[in-house]
């Protein structure tokens, strides 16, 4: 070796050293969990004031996010875990007076898809539909069961299957690509209950079969648009006899309104930022407010309120029948999402056209000349999607 090498090597041993004994005596930055890095292809897309004012007036009940979540001039600084030890994500914001970069997502907007015809007015749309629940032998335990008197079982799992297989139909005949999440009165997931009680029948049903389907979605049909249906209930007692009510309503469900329970959760706060920064609210406004016009035109139904100490749904300014709330289905879903909350199980009104089950043509129920209840679901929405793509530029 050289001698001028000598002195070299010497300080460089010398250098490595006294790094090596900084970091002895300092706490080493914790390498960011993997799931966070997916927050990476967001950078720069969005500015400060977006940002923040999505944050207030969509995606949170409260001020606790300040908690988690720290705003300077040009970047976010978010906790990953539950303390500052745990890591930061620094997200950068783009400048006010420059473009921002597009958001990068797995879907398309409406305005996106091929330019549509009077023909095929939902050409390209690619849609996945859920039905709600599971029903047949499950219903029971879903809690999604109920009979009055003599009657049929309304069992609202295999309700929304019906309705999604009328469904699926009438939007392929327009042009849209269509796959249903469930198929059959079956669970998606493999799992079962881990045994006996209904914590663990809730864990099978709300948890493990919602994350099962959630993968499907974005995994596999990687749709630009998913529609949940349900139809909604109130409180019926004993499901053997239940209460009926002399009301009947509408609402539909975009994700948002997290609490600050929830937002204290690492996995919420990710899932509630990958939501923000990929712009899923402005396309579920677009097509919710539009779905619910047509919806309450075709049906005649009310706008459903939430009580006014709700503290997990929030309403979407000048729209009655839009309201935010935090699911577990409408924010593991990547993609935007439609969740349709219409009629009432146990109303006066809708029960005597439930238990009339599907048909053709037109019956006379309630004293009135009515169509099947689970036709007009199906024609609400699909009328609802052709007149917002029709409404859309053809450039």
């Amino acid at each position: 070796m050289p001698a001028s090498a000598k002195p070299l090597g010497l300080l460089f041993a010398l250098i490595a050293l006294a790094v090596g004994i900084f970091f002895l005596g300092q706490p080493r930055p914790k390498p960011l969990p993997p799931e966070w890095k997916s927050l990476e292809i967001y950078q720069r897309t969005i500015t400060r004031n977006e940002f923040e004012t999505l944050l207030n007036t969509v995606f949170t009940t409260g001020s606790a996010w300040h908690d988690a979540i720290t705003l300077s001039e040009m970047k976010a600084t978010i906790r990953v875990g539950r303390s500052p030890a745990d890591g930061l994500f620094h997200l950068h914001f783009s400048s006010p007076d420059t473009p921002a970069t597009p958001s990068p997502r797995p879907w398309r907007s409406t305005r996106e898809l091929p330019p549509p015809s009077r023909e095929k007015p939902l050409n390209g749309l690619k849609i996945a539909i859920d039905p709600g629940h599971i029903g047949g032998a499950w219903a029971k335990m879903e809690e999604r069961w109920l009979r009055f008197g003599g009657g049929s079982p309304v069992m609202e799992g295999d309700m929304t299957l019906q309705v999604a297989q009328l469904l699926k139909p009438l939007l392929e005949k327009h042009g849209a690509s269509v796959s249903l999440v469930r198929s059959s009165n079956e669970p998606v997931t493999q799992l079962r209950p881990s045994g006996p009680g209904k914590e663990a029948e809730r864990q099978f049903y709300r948890t493990a079969e919602i994350h099962a389907r959630a993968r499907l979605v974005n995994e596999t049909l990687k749709p630009d648009l998913v529609l949940c249906l349900h139809f909604n209930a109130e409180a019926w007692g004993d499901p053997t006899q239940p209460t009926l009510i002399d009301r009947t309503h509408l609402h539909l469900i975009l994700n948002g309104a997290y609490t600050d329970e929830e937002l204290f959760l690492p996995d919420q706060r990710l899932a509630m930022l990958k939501k923000l920064l990929s712009r899923t609210h402005e396309e579920e406004i677009l097509v919710g407010s539009q779905l619910a016009t047509t919806f309450s035109e075709i049906t005649g139904l009310p706008p459903y309120q939430y009580p006014a100490d709700t503290k997990n749904a929030l309403p979407v300014p000048n729209q009655p029948y839009l309201w935010t709330r935090n699911l577990l289905a409408n924010r593991l879903y990547d993609c935007p999402v439609i969740y349709l909350e219409p009629y009432v199980m146990n109303s006066t009104i809708d029960y005597p056209r439930l238990q009339a089950g599907d048909y053709d043509g037109i019956r006379e129920i309630n004293g009135k000349p009515q169509i099947s209840i689970f036709r007009e679901y199906a024609n609400a929405i699909a009328q609802g999607l052709i007149v917002q793509n029709l409404k859309q530029p053809t450039f």
